[in-house]
């Protein structure tokens, strides 16, 4: 340890591997390798303004990306897993784990784990339907008893109280 700091290797994820099942049935485990600096540098970039674009709340009018820069970003994530994941997955396959590679990239692993379990942007809400889902499950806090008991019921049950007249104020009903 040089100066109290401890060796980067010690705590920095180099590589990513992830275990997905190809077209033909079989699974394989790719691993992505931590990108080159430049390349890394891009992907924050890119990944930037599309955050900032999100966050305004509005759509652009134009794709951030066009299919070439989109499957650019991708390779720079993926880095030599690219060539074989296009190969031998579908798209939908090949897209979540580019983007799992990308939340670990301008993230961390953790925030990869959770897009690659969910496939939800990490932090970003759920959908109705997930949580309906959740619900039903019996997980949701709302459907947890409470220890606390509700207060009872007074009205028109306390001791002397004044019963009140008909339909006006004061007045009594004849």
């Amino acid at each position: 340890m040089a100066g109290g700091f401890e060796s980067l290797d010690s705590f920095l994820d180099d590589y990513l591997e992830l275990p997905v099942v190809g077209k033909d049935g079989v699974e394989r485990v790719y691993r992505i390798e931590d990108p080159a600096a430049e390349d890394g540098i891009k992907i924050e970039r890119i990944t930037t303004i599309a955050a900032r674009l999100a966050a305004g709340g509005k759509r652009p009018d134009a794709p951030v990306l066009d299919d070439r820069e989109e499957l650019n970003l991708y390779r720079m994530c993926l880095g030599a897993a690219y060539e074989p994941l296009m190969r031998e997955v579908k798209w939908s396959v090949f897209k979540h784990v580019a983007l799992t590679a990308m939340f670990w990239v301008t993230a961390d692993k953790e925030t990869a784990a959770e897009f690659w379990q969910t496939g939800q942007q990490p932090g970003k809400a759920q959908n109705r339907a997930a949580r309906r889902a959740q619900e039903k499950r019996g997980t949701s806090a709302s459907a947890e008893g409470s220890t606390t008991r509700s207060p009872a019921s007074t009205s028109g049950t306390r001791a002397g109280s004044r019963r009140r007249g008909g339909r006006g104020r004061g007045r009594s009903a004849t």
